[in-house]
């Protein structure tokens, strides 16, 4: 049997519109795919060639959802931890958790909807130059 990847996750959101911004410009995505959703709604698919993530709303407020029901963070591997940081504090949003265990360096955040993300990258530290 071969190893199998993840194709795709689906989160309800609030604002397709502005989850859609923050993980273009978190993750250096772009929009593979936007349209209506087969239960009404809207959908868009934020991602790359190989995996993405799709943003459904269906025009509801779906803020406040509770962490870990069911759903407890989603992970996302970056190069550069400290950017990926800058990108979530220009949105608006605020990083916490920070911490440093195999395999790396990580923090998370929540979303508008109560999503929580953890953001985590494997490269060493970037040292600042004197």
């Amino acid at each position: 049997m071969t190893e199998a990847l993840i194709e795709h996750v689906n989160l309800t959101v609030t604002d397709i519109e502005r989850s859609a911004r923050l993980l273009e410009s978190l993750c250096g995505w772009r929009v593979r795919w936007r349209g209506p959703s087969q239960m009404g709604g809207e959908t868009i698919h934020v991602g790359s060639d190989a995996a993405y993530l799709a943003v459904y709303s269906d025009g509801r407020n779906h803020s406040g959802q509770r962490k870990g029901r069911p759903l407890n963070h989603v992970g996302l591997l970056v190069a550069d931890l400290d950017a990926a940081e800058e990108v979530v504090y220009a949105h608006g949003l605020l990083p916490f958790g920070h911490d440093d265990y195999q395999p790396g360096r990580r923090f998370y955040f929540f979303d508008w909807d109560g999503i929580e993300f953890e953001v985590v990258s494997y490269a060493p530290p970037q040292k600042a130059s004197s």
